[in-house]
């Protein structure tokens, strides 16, 4: 019989653990409408952004600033609960996770743009049960900033401790802000640290496995998505190899680097191979459209040897080795032998000549 929801029976080790590290470190929700329940369970809340001079039904901020700038808008919260609740907003910036997603920092680390440049009315709002609340904030880019994209969010954030545990649970919800100072966009990704590595098959004549790796690096100072093509050949172009489709990588922040790794299969063992990766980026405007930048691409060698096939060769001529030496070595045998015959033949018969004489 299964316990009543209300008391849970007590997960094991390691689950309680992963519990408490995703409690901790929740992702960070876009413009979610859900509500997010606090860690008793009895508190509710939702985030949106206010209806304004800058639209309605948005679903994150979207702002085009000039340095020096300033802008004013708001998020509302709404309590879907039955108790009073009361939130932490801040600002914070945004990163890129290594699975692909956008999160924010902690309160607990230092932000250096948006979450520097986002300032609440209030660093704390009270919100009666069933009602909603409007908190502004502002928007103050500084003279020297510079130009380019910076993406982060405005958040609310619930902590309450959780005594059977003996630690403290954040639950953060928030909603992104995208903001693009003005000035020269450059935009630029760069392909780094190409590696290609093969890996043959067991059977002599039968393709491997190649494995291209390399890293995606925004040298420039924009929002950057692209597609990406990776290729294989082999001595003058020949034995040509596609990878076939790619996972398009997470849209980079400037300075941002994504590793990628891509298996290549049927990959000839030809000795010496040559990988091509290519990307082609894509830049999204302020309007939202998305448009492809000039191509780029890199390529490495490697070395793609069919080992199984070399050591067969290799065991072949060792046994044919070894058939010559064993048969050189008889014939220097029988010759020795057949030397030894006729000498003692010639000294036989010197000495019955010498036996006759006397």
């Amino acid at each position: 019989m299964h316990a009543p929801a209300a008391h849970p029976p007590a997960p094991p080790a390691f689950w309680r653990t992963l519990i408490l590290l995703t409690l901790a470190t929740l992702a960070f929700l876009v413009a979610s409408l859900t509500p997010a329940r606090a860690a008793d369970g009895n508190v509710t809340w939702t985030v949106r952004t206010a209806t304004n001079g800058y639209g309605s039904d948005r679903s994150s901020y979207n702002y085009n600033v000039n340095p020096g700038g300033q802008v004013k808008d708001a998020m509302v919260v709404a309590n879907r609960g039955k108790s009073p609740l009361v939130l932490t907003v801040y600002a914070a910036d945004g990163y890129t996770t290594e699975k692909g997603q956008l999160d924010l920092l902690t309160d607990q680390k230092k932000s250096r743009s948006i979450g520097a440049w986002v300032h609440a009315t209030h660093s704390t709002v009270r919100i009666p049960a069933g009602k909603t609340a409007q908190v502004p904030f502002t928007v103050t880019v500084p003279r020297n900033a510079t130009p380019g994209d910076y993406v982060g969010g405005v958040l609310t954030s619930l902590k309450q401790a959780d005594d059977s545990q003996g630690i403290n649970v954040d639950r953060r919800l928030g909603i992104r802000i995208k903001l693009r100072v003005s000035g020269p966009l450059k935009p630029a990704l760069a392909i780094e640290d190409l590696h290609v590595g093969y890996h043959g098959n067991s059977t002599p004549f039968s393709p491997g496995t190649a494995t291209v790796t390399y890293t995606l690096h925004n040298t420039g100072n924009a929002l950057l998505s692209g597609t990406q093509e990776v290729t294989l050949t082999g001595p003058f172009g020949m034995l040509r190899t596609d990878a076939g489709r790619i996972a398009s990588p997470p849209e980079l922040l400037p300075g941002e680097r994504w590793k990628v790794s891509v298996p290549v299969h049927d990959v000839a063992a030809a000795i010496r191979i040559t990988a091509k990766a290519s990307i082609t980026p894509a830049l999204t405007d302020a309007a939202g459209s998305t448009s492809s930048l000039k191509p780029l691409e890199a390529t490495t060698t490697g070395w793609a040897v069919p080992w199984t096939l070399f050591l067969g060769l290799a065991l072949a001529g060792a046994a044919a080795i070894t058939v010559f030496l064993y048969r050189r070595r008889n014939r220097g045998r029988r010759a020795e032998r057949e030397e030894a015959r006729v000498r003692r033949a010639v000294e036989e018969a010197l000495r019955g000549r010498a036996q006759q004489k006397a």
